[in-house]
């Protein structure tokens, strides 16, 4: 009879992500599996490999509920205000997936430098198709004027991009800081107008 588990997949995907975030990928196995409170040949019969390991614990999952909650409410409330949550919402959610990102990319930005970048999705495109396809659908029942939705969705990815790269990855530096709420009520009281049916 095999004798039970004593600490789950899931503790071990915890402690990893942990290590992980805090080493980078040239952490050992051998520290994740000492933070997990195991042995290595335990990792490697729940994991085939290090890589695989890696993509369950940094892997992007939990990240783009704000998509389904957007597209949910197509034809639904204001637009403005949907845009608004949902900016809001992609906001809070970056901030937990951008020391992710940073790690995966500390491999290299080339997917053939770096095969874990072809084994996670592209949350910036998946982003920017959530927001075109809302768009459009919004633009068809006309609460929004027609429009290019792939262009517009860049746009308003491309501001928030920047907003993350300055306000989460470079130090203020003296500079002042500008809060997501006010960055998201700025960048719509300027794209808005071109939106408003």
């Amino acid at each position: 009879m095999a004798r039970p588990r004593s600490i789950t997949d899931e503790q071990i995907v915890e402690a990893a992500h942990e290590v992980f975030l805090e080493q980078g990928f040239s952490a050992t196995t051998a520290a994740v599996a000492r933070r997990a409170g195991v042995s290595e040949g335990t990792l490697f019969n729940r994991f085939q490999s290090k890589e695989d390991l890696f993509v369950a614990a940094i892997g992007l999952r939990n990240y783009g509920q704000w998509r389904s909650q957007l597209l949910a409410s197509v034809g639904q409330g204001e637009v403005h205000r949907n845009l608004e949550r949902a900016l809001m919402s992609l906001l809070q959610e970056a901030t937990l997936l951008l020391p992710k990102l940073m790690v995966m990319f500390s491999r290299g930005h080339d997917p053939s430098h770096n095969p874990l970048l072809q084994r996670l999705d592209d949350p910036v495109r998946s982003d920017a198709d959530t927001l075109a396809g809302y768009l459009q659908a919004e633009a068809q029942l006309g609460r929004v004027r027609p429009m290019d939705a792939a262009v517009t969705s860049l746009a308003l990815m491309g501001a928030v991009t920047h907003y993350i790269h300055r306000e989460q990855m470079l130090p203020a530096l003296g500079r002042e800081v500008v809060d997501p709420a006010r960055f998201v009520r700025g960048l719509l009281d300027v794209m808005w107008p071109g939106l408003e049916p």
